[in-house]
């Protein structure tokens, strides 16, 4: 059995109050790989090219609104 293998195992074998601890726990170093990532990203100009988009949809009077209550993946809230 793979490392991989035994983590679904013992994952799936959690009783549920565990399960959530364990998703929300993983969630969250999820969470922050993905920020780590973006921070990276951006401080080396991966990501200028966003803004340079932005700011030619700008300039031609494109808006893009985002609700408030967007969800952390952007879903309309």
């Amino acid at each position: 059995m793979t490392r991989i293998e035994e983590i679904e195992s013992a994952v799936a074998s959690l009783p549920v109050e565990e399960y959530r601890q364990f998703r929300d726990w993983f969630l969250e170093r999820d969470w922050a790989q993905w920020d780590k990532q973006i921070q990276s990203d951006s401080e080396s100009g991966k990501l200028d090219f966003l803004a340079k988009e932005a700011m030619e949809e700008k300039s031609r009077g494109i808006r893009l609104f985002i609700s408030r209550k967007s969800s952390r993946f952007g879903l309309p809230g």
